[in-house]
């Protein structure tokens, strides 16, 4: 016993360095457009035994538990997805887009397979009954997905958006589906090849072990909502949770193995299912869904590199050069019944035309799901078992292969892919000054520094100021309609003006009727004027009365102040404004912002709204968020189709 746990400890601790150098090497594959997961599934190859040996087949033999220990993160992961308050509005092309694709996959490859017999050499000598019961068990295969892919993919591009939410929800429900789909035909397949009559106490066996599954996720889903309730540090409960899933897989196995053997009861609980939805659960009937989802957004990159180098060097190459050119046709009859599926099942949805050219890809790749059904298939089946598990390995090896780099064209084709860049919150949008001047210029340059693009229009001329070429300059002869119109200021999100109170209130009156500018900034220097201003519906700012405010508000609030002026380290700002109908109505304890992110205030027309969970979003609301500068990219991109009329100075 000893020997054998000192022997994997050794094969994992070269595993380990072989991961650590895969997770540098796949970085470079980012620079020629392709998935980090495909530089871990190469690498993974390439130390493999088929390669440079490193990782032997004794040693992937040994490591197999780090798959069980990678598909129970995977499946907590996948079930925090299914937020079903965020998928409301995706829920009718998520339904069209699984059942089109499940039943046109799933009847297309088994029809093939079956026509195909002849050329499959341990099909050749069957009858038609085991033609039948081989097709639809190769057909039930191939409708399986593999949400660690698509995970992966999804968390390396930062994606987010209507064909990320299908693609997600379809990949998950779909694996749900696949597994009673293959409960169901492995029944039938048994009678047809024992040449036994389906007796309905298969029936209630079938039905029995998806209650038992369903049950099981349900205990699952309360085991840990009393983990997450307890005040343990975060990596202690990580470490907990994670221990749980895996634990389930364990457990299970070791029941299967227990049943069999002493009652000779074929019994089948699948793990994956049920992880799934006891994080399912968390996720929608409980408070901790936020702390659960950080937990797996902190901890998903490790686990990926471990189980894609892994899947990599478990690859059974040996097994794609004996039999490559009957999966390749098996690869292809997949593809282009995908195709088929979600273009069925994109149109029924009413979904984008776009979202129907491309709603194939995220499909492609298969992985634990597929391998693990096919290996059950192989030791329930031992006279034709391996056989068909070469072949399915062998398409499941080019669709993994292959899959991941479609997925992520398709995410940049419809553009929703956001990779993280050195760059503001919200950049490119445009703001005009009005006066030249050493604050104005000042400003200007404050302002291009956070991706603002910003100019400043005068009258006077520029060789006047000493300061270099890095603020563009705009001189004009006055600033009439005439003159200024032809500028397009109506593209301007921003105008700050700095001229005279008389010709302040010209220019903002031009602007606030020809121009259509939502947001006016006017420096007054007699306090007479602000009403005139405020009518126009700009923002009036009294240096006087400012300075004396802002001493005022050091005193009272000085935190509040220090993060305004931006001397509160990383913290930032984020206004943004409510135009996505899907939120209508959405209460703000409903949004899934990160925990370091809190709403300062939402306004409503002209009036501060005091909010509380339970406050309802409307149309037109402007919201003020608070958050580190990495979490308010999170919630920029999640309020992708918002619009966002202004982005408050970066605190440094």
């Amino acid at each position: 016993m000893l020997e054998s746990i000192q022997k994997i400890l050794l094969f994992a601790a070269g595993f380990f360095i072989v991961a650590i150098a895969a997770e540098r090497i796949a970085q470079y594959f980012t620079k020629w457009k392709a998935p980090i997961i495909t530089g871990l599934l190469l690498v993974g190859i390439v130390t493999g035994p088929y390669v440079l040996n490193l990782l032997d087949k004794e040693t992937v033999a040994h490591l197999n538990f780090l798959n069980d220990f990678s598909l129970a993160f995977i499946a907590l992961a996948a079930g925090v997805e299914l937020y079903l308050k965020e998928l409301n509005d995706s829920l009718k092309s998520i339904k069209w887009n699984t059942l089109s694709q499940l039943f046109i996959t799933f009847g297309m490859t088994s029809i093939s397979v079956f026509y195909l017999a002849d050329f499959i050499p341990f099909m050749r000598e069957m009858d038609a009954s085991a033609k039948i019961a081989v097709s639809i068990l190769v057909g039930t295969i191939f409708v399986a997905r593999s949400p660690s892919s698509a995970i992966a993919i999804i968390n390396e591009l930062r994606a987010k958006g209507p064909f990320v939410r299908i693609s997600l929800g379809v990949t998950v429900v779909k694996d749900i589906l696949v597994i009673i789909l293959f409960s169901i035909c492995l029944s039938l397949s048994l009678s047809l090849i024992q040449g036994v009559n389906l007796e309905w106490m298969l029936l209630v066996k079938i039905i029995g072990e998806l209650i038992l599954s369903f049950g099981l996720g349900w205990l699952v889903g309360k085991l840990l909502v009393g983990v997450l309730k307890t005040t343990l540090s975060e990596r202690i409960k990580t470490i907990i949770i994670l221990g749980i899933g895996f634990g389930v897989f364990q457990g299970l196995h070791f029941m299967e193995g227990y049943i069999h053997e002493h009652y000779h009861i074929t019994m089948r609980i699948e793990a994956l299912l049920v992880v799934l939805l006891g994080s399912f659960y968390v996720t929608n009937y409980s408070k901790h869904r936020l702390e659960l989802q950080e937990m797996m957004e902190h901890n998903g990159p490790w686990v990926y590199v471990i189980f894609f180098t892994l899947t990599g060097a478990s690859l059974s190459l040996d097994v794609l050069a004996h039999v490559w050119k009957i999966a390749l046709v098996l690869f292809v009859i997949r593809i282009i019944s995908m195709m088929i599926g979600s273009f069925v099942g994109g149109t029924l949805a009413g979904d984008k035309p776009l979202f129907r050219k491309y709603g194939w890809m995220p499909y492609v790749t298969q992985a634990g799901v597929g391998i693990g059904l096919s290996t059950e298939i192989a030791a329930i089946f031992p006279e034709w078992g391996n056989s068909f598990y070469t072949i399915v390995v062998a398409v499941i090896v080019i669709n993994q292969i292959v899959g991941p780099p479609l997925f992520k064209y398709a995410i940049q084709k419809v553009g929703e892919a956001h990779v993280k860049a050195k760059t503001a919150l919200v950049e490119g949008q445009e703001v005009i000054i009005f006066g030249l001047e050493n604050h104005s210029i000042a400003l200007a340059r404050r302002l291009r520094e956070h991706h603002w693009d910003a100019k400043i229009i005068t009258t006077l001329d520029p060789k006047d100021f000493a300061f270099s070429d890095d603020v563009p300059v705009v001189r004009v002869k006055d600033f009439s309609e005439e003159t200024i119109l032809p500028l397009n200021p109506q593209t301007a999100d921003k105008a700050i003006l700095l001229l005279s109170d008389q010709h302040n209130y010209e220019v903002a009156e031009m602007l606030y009727e020809k121009a259509g500018t939502d947001g006016i900034v006017v420096r007054i220097n007699d306090f007479s004027w602000s009403q005139k201003f405020e009518q126009l519906g700009a923002y009036v700012v009294n240096p006087g009365l400012a300075m004396i405010s802002l001493l005022d508000h050091y005193v009272r609030a000085p935190l509040t102040t220090s993060l305004l002026l931006g001397k509160e380290g990383d913290q930032d700002t984020l206004d943004i404004k409510v135009k996505d109908a899907r939120l209508d109505g959405v209460l703000l304890r409903d949004l899934r912002l990160p925990s370091d992110v809190i709403i300062l205030s939402v306004k409503r027309g002209n009036e501060m709204v005091i909010t509380h969970g339970y406050t309802k979003l409307h149309i037109g609301d402007h919201l003020t968020f608070v958050g580190s500068q990495e979490s308010l990219e999170e919630v920029s991109l999640m309020c992708q189709n918002f619009e966002l009329p202004h982005k408050a100075e970066k605190t440094s």
